[in-house]
């Protein structure tokens, strides 16, 4: 569970990382500590991979409108 703050996580990135905190949250026996820095990281992954959702979504429809106005 790497944090590389120099380069940005892409989407598929970001969502496997979330996918790993979540099992391990899931399954239990990490230290109330621990728990609380892998929940914050997940929000922090949870917010990025929204931001990668939201910008494909502007890019998705940008493409259709500037295909109805052709």
């Amino acid at each position: 569970m790497a944090e590389d703050k120099t380069e940005p996580l892409n989407y598929e990135q970001a969502r496997a990382e979330l996918a790993t905190i979540v099992e391990r949250l899931e399954a239990g026996g990490t230290s109330l500590e621990e728990s609380l820095a892998l929940w914050e990281r997940g929000e922090r992954l949870a917010d990025i991979c929204q931001r990668w959702l939201d910008g494909a979504r502007e890019r998705i429809d940008a493409a259709r409108q500037a295909r109805t106005e052709s």
